[in-house]
């Protein structure tokens, strides 16, 4: 995601074994669910986890389309 100045991983659910809340929607992502890891360029410390439908609608928002 070049224009957002992040980079995005995708962690596939066997290889997930934490629990973490979603930015996007408050939302727990439960061990063993694919989720994506969005780190920004200039701030690694910053990363977050992110439901995939999360941060499909993120990247819209971001972008500014609908």
């Amino acid at each position: 995601m070049g224009d957002l100045g992040v980079a995005v991983s995708a962690v596939q659910a066997h290889n997930a074994r934490k629990h973490y809340t979603c930015p996007g929607c408050h939302g727990t992502i439960p061990p063993g669910t694919f989720h994506l890891v969005v780190v920004p360029d200039d701030e690694p410390d910053l990363r977050r986890h992110w439901h995939q439908g999360c941060w499909h609608k993120e990247t819209r928002r971001l972008l500014g389309k609908s």
